[in-house]
């Protein structure tokens, strides 16, 4: 049997928010995997707390660039939350964002090597251009991005039109603005049902099925349908409740707007950023 520490435990207790006796439980079931042990709390019920903003490790900044024909965002990583908030520091990752509009996705570590050795010689602290991604259009619409906590997360989706028009309507504008607002927020993890991988899919239908055991089989595949469906509401886009008035989904926002400004609105695609992940 694995040897079962306190660490372990508190570890565990750290991920999911469940009492220690619990956790200590399912980690002696699963033999000491975490992974497996948060399964286990999870199909007996129990509330899994998301993970905090305040886990991350690392110290840095995450940065936006462009317009909305296209745009980027960038994350540099230092030592101290000291030289993070450092006024130097960050017209230094500004600079490097906006010269990544040009710098293909995940190639900023090597085209930005020489201006991180120049700069690490400068400040005495150890620097990394972690990663970048851009977004160009593709057709009528707008690309927008958002900064939140002073750096620590960043937030890019492109929203599609119908017209060419449309994107320089205040509808479109204002909604592109408080669709970031909503995935910084939210966190939502895919845009629609249909991109959640078939693996976690299944995964989920087994954890809702073993909450339900017992029941009768004529109802069990509703309830785990109705579990699933929250799911969805939870991890993608189009189904969650908008942040600003939750009893409407951002699928039923995007239709509201979309005939207001007089067009079909979509959102193409999405990332969300948060530092040291």
């Amino acid at each position: 049997m694995a040897d079962i520490t306190a660490a372990m435990v508190q570890e565990l207790r750290e991920a999911t928010n469940v009492g220690m006796m619990e956790c200590k439980r399912a980690l002696v079931e699963a033999g000491g995997d975490k992974n497996q042990a948060i399964r286990l709390l999870r199909e007996r019920g129990m509330a899994i707390a998301a993970k905090k903003a305040t886990r991350v490790a690392n110290q840095g900044l995450i940065a936006a660039a462009g317009d909305c024909k296209a745009g980027v965002l960038i994350e540099i990583n230092c030592e101290t939350d000291f030289v993070a908030k450092n006024e130097n520091f960050q017209k230094f990752v500004k600079s490097i964002a906006t010269k990544a509009l040009s710098i293909p996705d995940g190639k900023i570590t090597e085209v930005t090597k020489a201006e991180m050795a120049a700069k690490v010689a400068e400040i005495g602290e150890n620097l990394i251009a972690k990663r970048n991604i851009g977004y160009t259009l593709q057709g009528p619409g707008m690309v927008a991005t958002y900064i939140h906590l002073n750096g620590k997360l960043g937030v890019m989706i492109e929203l599609g039109c119908g017209k060419e028009t449309t994107a320089g309507s205040p509808v479109v504008q204002e909604l592109a603005k408080d669709l970031t607002l909503h995935v910084a927020a939210c966190s939502p993890r895919y845009l629609v049902s249909q991109e959640v991988p078939a693996d976690i899919v299944v995964a989920e239908r087994e954890i809702y099925a073993k909450q339900v055991v017992g029941k009768p089989a004529n109802i069990v595949d509703k309830i785990v349908d109705g579990k699933m469906a929250k799911f969805y509401s939870q991890v993608c886009l189009m189904d969650q409740g908008f942040v600003k008035d939750p009893d409407t989904s951002v699928t039923k926002l995007l239709a509201a707007k979309g005939k207001e400004a007089g067009d079909t609105l979509t959102v193409r695609r999405f990332v969300r950023w948060q530092l040291g992940e």
